[in-house]
């Protein structure tokens, strides 16, 4: 129907974007083998605590996908109707790495003051932010996205004792807990993540990797459980590959999209895994409304969203209401992942290097970032002559081809209609 009569409705008869069968994902459940799970650490200083009284156990993880069962994976993908086949020479790699032009005079000096303020034995956050907004080079990408998350402190003396410390408390939390995956408590959140994993840039050779989505089930089961108040939700899968692949860039210089991870040194792979799940944790803290129950972060921004859109652009909203669209189908989307569907990656990454500069960058400014991502295809909304036409047009929007430059466009833009808007009522600030 095209209208659901309550929030409940519609968040039941709404599919995550890669959603197939259940009974169909039953084909992708290899059987059951033990792994080369990496030898767990101990921690002194875990502060999960028990779960339900659970001993530490070493625990390995479970159903590898064989040649047969991703090539099963990207054909049902392929046959979706929703969204469009993503080809593989849409690259993750982003304008600055190999089979870019030469860095010109202008990136080599901004790559030396993020150098400098990087190695300044206390660096300084604000600056740092000021510079990333417009975007971080590749080389320093890694460090910088831990120092702004919050991950690393601005103490250079410290970052390599919080480091190991982190790290050591990751991988304690899956010694203590992994092994629940199959307890009835925990069961029903395994095997949604387990579905939901190789859905994940299903057509991107690196996430149908075996050791890839290990790490994936890993970092989000452990996720879930230590935030009972929301557990695991659908479109928490996505938010995991910006940080795996910019952690990883730190090893691969080029070509990340079909490096095979497993020829890592362990220990190497190890520090991406936990660095992952620690930056990740630090992002939805932040947005973590977005997937307690009935999801409030996510009424209020498609809301928000819908009113500052009436104000900026009234000929797209009485399109809408003309045609009776609603902003719920189109934009929970765009606000449950971040909008992570509707870019590639590279983009997301480089959208990414912003929000961390922005106050409140994956909450406030997100909005106005999706305000600006409508108004972009106002043209092509304009045209649309029905219901069906507009909806799968804001379902399939084409930014294949987009780029560093796109994105730019898109920030400035977002970054003029919150000063435009800046006296807004409060429900804006979500």
């Amino acid at each position: 129907s095209k209208k659901a009569s309550s929030f409940h409705e519609f968040a039941r008869s709404t599919n995550d974007a890669w959603d197939i069968d259940d009974e169909d994902d039953e084909d992708l459940l290899a059987p059951i083998h033990p792994s080369s799970l990496p030898s767990t650490l101990h921690s002194e200083d875990a502060d999960g605590g028990q779960i339900n009284g659970r001993v530490v156990v070493k625990s390995s993880s479970e159903a590898q996908l064989n040649t047969n069962t991703v090539r099963s994976t990207l054909q049902k993908q392929q046959s979706l109707p929703v969204r469009p086949i993503i080809p593989l020479v849409a690259r993750i790699s982003d304008q600055n790495s190999s089979g870019a032009p030469i860095m010109t005079v202008r990136d080599k000096s901004r790559l030396d003051k993020f150098k400098y303020l990087l190695s300044c034995p206390n660096t300084d956050l604000e600056e740092l932010r000021k510079h990333s907004w417009s975007g971080i080079p590749r080389e320093v990408r890694p460090i910088t996205w831990r120092l702004l998350s919050g991950y690393l402190p601005a103490n250079m003396e410290r970052r390599d004792l919080v480091l190991k410390r982190k790290r050591d408390e990751y991988f304690g939390f899956i010694e203590q807990y992994y092994h629940s995956r199959t307890d009835e408590t925990y069961k029903d959140t395994y095997r949604q993540i387990h579905i939901d994993i190789p859905r994940t840039n299903p057509l991107i050779p690196l996430f149908q990797q075996p050791t890839v989505q290990e790490v994936f089930e890993r970092i989000l089961f452990i996720w879930a459980i230590r935030h009972p108040a929301s557990g695991y939700v659908q479109g928490i899968n996505d938010l995991v590959t910006p940080f795996f692949v910019v952690f990883l860039s730190e090893f691969v210089e080029e070509d990340v999209e079909n490096f095979d991870v497993a020829s890592l040194p362990l220990n190497t792979q190890r520090n991406i895994e936990a660095d992952s799940f620690w930056c990740m944790t630090k992002l939805l803290d932040g947005i973590q409304d977005n997937y307690t129950f009935a999801q409030p972060g996510i009424q209020n921004n498609v809301k928000a969203l819908e009113e500052l859109v009436s104000r900026i652009d009234e000929d797209i909203h009485n399109y809408f209401k003309r045609y009776e669209v609603e902003y719920l189908q189109f934009a929970f989307r765009w606000m449950n992942n971040l909008l992570m569907r509707e870019l590639p990656l590279r983009c997301t990454i480089r959208l990414w290097d912003t929000y961390q500069a922005e106050q409140e960058g994956f909450s406030h400014f997100h909005l106005y970032v999706c305000a600006a991502f409508l108004i972009e295809w106002r043209k092509e909304i304009l045209s649309m002559v029905d219901f069906q036409g507009l909806l799968m047009l804001l379902q399939n929007l084409p930014t294949i081809h987009w780029g560093n430059e796109e994105v730019g466009l898109l920030l400035a833009e977002a970054y003029r209609l919150k000063y435009m808007f800046a006296d807004a009522p409060n429900h804006y600030r979500r």
